[in-house]
């Protein structure tokens, strides 16, 4: 290996003096790999480059040089973030020094909830610490774990966007474990019976020319029963990519499983993403997601979105008893007079209409926003989606059917 050569990469020669900027950006480029980027010898080599290229000005020009190279995908742009916030820090021994002499009031201001992304910056910057740290002898505790969670139940309950790179492997694991709904409805076509529910004519007759109408023996039918299709609406704008990202590997389990689940994408445009969905290997299969849609992290326009798959989408594949499940936090930014005639469009065109919020995850949730107000009369069920435990419930309601737990209208009165 050539001189300077670090993770199969020829590292570019650094700047006249004595500072370490090449092998810093080498070391935050491998601490984002840990963290769940998509980084490869070729992308530190590019960083470093184009750091030389642009200088060492401001703190601004510095992240962005770096962030333009390192992040290929949307929801990864509030991990690298987080990651350039504790890696580059300034280091400043003497505010440092004066800050721990100084007395310290205490601190009464309500604590910040931690970052989307937070978790799993911290995990990758801090893990070669832990390992570097020499190991100590622990003395045996006995400990009473009778009324104590077990890690699988806590990570039920843990929100997705707080969750750090390895709770999200595992969570993606659990997905693919989960029972799957068992619904069927009934449709106006028939299907042979061995009961003697209902006699089939046809099906008689064409027994009896067999032998020639010398024995005539019934045949029966019963009422087709069939999986009705699921048709997925997941809201994908800034607010919303964190949760649909996961929901996304959980529709993927559905259709390897399940048979005609449609999944649409919407932002600002609304896009089909069923055929992507199809593939058996779920990374590529979001990756194409991501691919097909240019609006991932974007602003939000429920209304026309709903009013196109209205237009173009709702007589293909609302037939036979769908059932709807729309992902959306329901802030519209723009009227609401749309949205509301979309939604009672939307929910008069499918059997059963299943709204997923992740704000529903606060205690105290109010209906006060105008999108809010304006689509709660036109769904079913008004549901959480933000952990483990939400999509187990949710898969239990698709088999079970319409519970009023989740009744909508429990809403109303807090307006």
């Amino acid at each position: 290996m050539e001189p300077g050569a670090q993770d199969g990469i020829i590292v570019a020669p650094s700047p006249p003096g004595d500072g370490r900027l090449a092998d810093n950006i080498v070391l935050f480029g491998r601490a984002l790999r840990k963290a769940g980027l998509k980084i490869g010898p070729g992308a530190i080599a590019d960083a470093i480059e184009a750091v030389e290229a642009i200088g060492i000005g401001s703190r601004e020009e510095f992240h962005a040089a770096l962030c333009s190279v390192f992040v290929k995908r949307h929801e990864d742009l509030a991990v690298f973030d987080e990651a350039f916030r504790l890696f580059w820090r300034s280091r400043d021994l003497v505010a440092k020094m004066i800050a721990m002499m100084s007395p310290v009031a205490p601190d009464h201001r309500q604590k910040e909830k931690p970052k989307p992304g937070e978790s799993r910056a911290s995990d990758a910057l801090l893990s070669d610490r832990d390992e570097r740290r020499p190991q100590r002898e622990a003395p045996d505790i006995e400990i009473d774990s009778r009324f104590t969670s077990s890690g699988s139940e806590v990570l039920r309950h843990l929100d997705f966007a707080q969750m750090s790179a390895a709770e999200i492997a595992v969570a993606k694991k659990e997905l693919g474990k989960l029972q799957l709904p068992l619904d069927r409805v009934r449709t106006r076509r028939f299907a042979p019976s061995r009961t003697a529910a209902k006699v089939d004519p046809r099906a008689t007759m064409r027994l009896a020319l067999r032998t020639g109408g010398a024995l005539i023996l019934p045949r029966f039918r019963r009422p087709k029963e069939i999986q009705p299709p699921l048709v997925v609406l997941a809201d994908i704008s800034g607010s919303m990519s964190q949760y649909t990202r996961i929901f996304l590997h959980f529709l993927h389990v559905l259709t390897e499983r399940r048979r005609r689940v449609h999944t649409f994408l919407f932002g600002t445009r609304l896009t089909n993403v069923t055929r992507a969905m199809r593939h058996k290997d779920p990374d590529q299969a979001l990756d194409e997601c991501a691919a097909a849609v240019r609006d991932w992290s974007g602003g939000t326009r429920i209304g026309e979105t709903l009013k196109e798959f209205n237009r173009l989408w709702a007589r293909r594949v609302l037939g036979q008893g769908a059932i709807v499940l729309l992902i959306t936090d329901g802030l519209e930014r723009e009227g609401v007079e749309l949205l509301s005639a979309e939604m009672d469009r939307l929910h008069r065109s499918c059997r059963r209409l299943i709204w997923l919020n992740p704000l529903l995850r606060f205690e105290g949730f109010e209906a006060r926003a105008r999108g809010v107000k304006a689509m709660l009369p036109h769904v079913d069920e008004f549901r959480p989606v933000h952990n483990l435990l939400s999509l187990a419930d949710l898969v239990s309601a698709l088999t079970a059917g319409r519970s009023d737990t989740y009744d909508p209208r429990r809403f109303f009165g807090k307006q």
